[in-house]
């Protein structure tokens, strides 16, 4: 929506509207509570390319056709949004598309959820005219740990290619050849894998189709819960919480904290524990290390490591930063770590028969779990990622009503998790957790207020400056790479200077992360689902007993009776990792 105070007064479909000055039609329209469907528009990857002509209207009564996505409104203006012309018009072009479509509805993964297939039932198409005709249908690309790119179901709405882009400034996937021969591609038809891609999911959650979708465990997870040999043991993220229950029709910012505890448990998972739990574990090792960095001249600025798709991108683009790169594993590599060493010894399990599992947000986690150096207790961390949409899914085929499902904690000792640790989902939530702990070591004093609010928001790019204990402390926040890549430039050139940096891949942090239920463009268009799962985790944060990682009682435990101390000989083996410097892809 355009941010300006000067108005303009318009008609749509008889109804008078004040709006915005720099509104385009869709967003007046939007005002007036008059919906205008779209298909290729989706407002925060910003593509603005009027591509797939769904949302044509006619404008002071010419019979040329505008595409209300892209065309401004202007005081005076008469547009009509529904009329036989214009549906006439939006039912041709949805019969286009379909005609070069492979319509296995049935079996596809947006079946229920295709904002295609809901435009197609809306009006009334239930065939193609053009559907015998020639097709170009691409091949399915599964180079990649993490998703698999079906063009047979692309409509070349350009929202994937906008999306890697302009949100993350990667740009592996475009459009390739022209007219009927348009497909997106990478590069030189090189595989996916084979290029930069960070494996950050965001063209996934932008598709309005089936044609781009994570790679699924669901049957692998299955299979281990089955197995008698086997002790499956399970740990959810803290955005996964946030979002949930979106999986079961349930509004944007609804707490699934206790029925997903339950959901899980249900599942016949062994043991359901909490990522909050290793994020809490982060932060002690974490918060050790900068303070270590700063007293005894080490690389500065501290960069964090929990998103494994900004370490990808640090590698690929940045190469020259891995050394400012905490070396600390991610909480879910840090949770598999701990669940095989300290939990299998506590428990007299062989490490050998346990198979970790974890839930999360994001499609990167995917590829994490096949990096070098993620075996801290001599064996894989974590065996498979389930994204947050899978476990819906998983829950759905178990026959499980979310609705019936009571409010359950999480099993101890790996299901204890403070505040702190919750806020990790959000961006700046990372951040204020260390500051919490890392203020409150330098100055052995407990902090009056633990609330770091200047590094809350959505806002791309945060800042921050804190004097503690003698010591000027510079803090920076990005979300979204396009953004960690204007904070890198400028510090790079020495026009910022930082002694602590979070980065985190997606825009609005893990909440609104690759693996996390895709929300129609209707609502994206309008609503900020980022804020909306922030609310959840801060809400959940302030309800906490415990605010503060190092006050966490199973944190204490584990460092008093198993690590010892953070930094320890043993930490670093199970809980610290290396990084590799990959070749330099910065745009020329």
């Amino acid at each position: 929506m355009a941010d300006n105070k000067e108005t303009i007064t318009l008609t749509i479909d008889g109804v008078e509207v004040t709006a915005p000055k720099g509104s385009t039609i869709l967003e007046a329209a939007h005002i007036a509570g008059i919906r205008i469907p779209t298909l290729c528009y989706l407002k925060d990857v910003d593509n603005g390319i009027g591509a797939c002509r769904m949302c044509l209207v006619q404008v002071n009564g010419s019979p040329k056709l505008a595409a209300a996505c892209v065309f401004p409104a202007a005081d005076g203006m008469d547009v009509v949004t529904n009329s036989e012309l214009i549906a006439h018009n939006r039912k041709i072009n949805l019969q286009l598309l379909l005609s070069n479509h492979n319509r296995s509805c049935l079996s596809c993964v947006r079946s229920g959820k295709c904002e295609l297939e809901s435009l197609c039932w809306e009006y009334g198409i239930d065939d193609a005219d053009f559907y015998d005709g020639e097709r170009r249908w691409g091949g399915i690309d599964d180079s990649a740990p993490h998703m698999i790119r079906d063009n047979s179901k692309c409509i070349l709405c350009r929202r994937c290619v906008a999306a890697c882009g302009n949100v993350q400034s990667i740009g592996v996937i475009g459009a390739s050849n022209r007219g009927f021969k348009s497909e997106i591609t990478c590069a030189f038809d090189l595989p996916l894998n084979d290029t930069a891609c960070v494996y950050c999911g965001q063209c996934i959650t932008a598709c309005p189709v089936g044609a781009l979708y994570e790679k699924s465990n669901i049957d692998d997870v299955f299979h281990a819960i089955n197995d008698p040999e086997k002790y499956v043991i399970v740990q959810a993220a803290p955005a996964v919480r946030a979002a949930l229950a979106e999986c079961f029709g349930k509004p944007i910012g609804t707490d699934a904290q206790g029925k997903l505890a339950a959901g899980l448990r249900r599942l016949k998972f062994d043991k359901v524990f909490d990522t909050v739990f290793s994020a809490d574990l982060t932060i002690m090792e974490e918060a050790n290390e900068f303070i270590d960095r700063v007293k005894n001249g080490g690389k500065l600025p501290l960069i964090t490591s929990c998103s494994p798709g900004w370490i990808n991108f640090c590698e690929h683009y940045y190469p020259e930063l891995t050394d400012n790169l905490s070396s600390c594993k991610s909480p879910q590599q840090m949770f598999g770590a701990v669940a095989k060493s300290y939990y299998a010894e506590k428990m007299g399990i062989d490490p050998a028969n346990i198979v970790s599992v974890s839930v999360m947000p994001c499609t990167a986690k995917k590829g994490e779990i096949g990096r070098d150096d993620q075996a801290g207790a001599g064996y894989p961390d974590v065996d498979y990622v389930l994204t947050t949409r899978e476990l819906g899914r998983m829950m759905q085929r178990a026959g499980i009503d979310y609705d019936a499902l009571p409010e359950e904690d999480f099993d101890l000792p790996l299901g204890l998790g403070s505040g702190a640790g919750v806020i990790f989902g959000a961006t700046g939530g990372v951040m204020e957790a260390a500051l919490r702990t890392a203020v409150e070591t330098l100055t052995g004093e407990d902090l009056p207020n633990v609330d770091f609010v200047d590094v809350r928001g959505v806002k791309g790019i945060k800042e921050a400056t804190y004097e503690v204990a003698g010591l000027t402390v510079r803090v920076a926040v990005a979300s979204g790479l396009a953004n960690a890549r204007a904070l890198l430039d400028m510090v790079e050139s020495g026009e910022k200077e930082y002694d602590f940096i979070e980065i985190m891949a997606c825009p609005g942090g893990c909440v609104n992360g690759g693996g996390q239920p895709q929300v129609h463009a209707d609502v994206r268009n309008f609503t900020d689902i980022r804020a909306e799962r922030a609310k959840v985790l801060y809400d959940l944060d302030k309800n906490n007993p415990v605010r503060k990682s190092h006050e966490n009682p199973a944190i204490k435990e584990i460092y008093a009776t198993y690590l010892g101390a953070p930094g320890s000989e043993l930490a670093h083996k199970l809980l610290h990792t290396t990084y590799v410097k990959k070749t330099i892809n910065k745009p020329v």
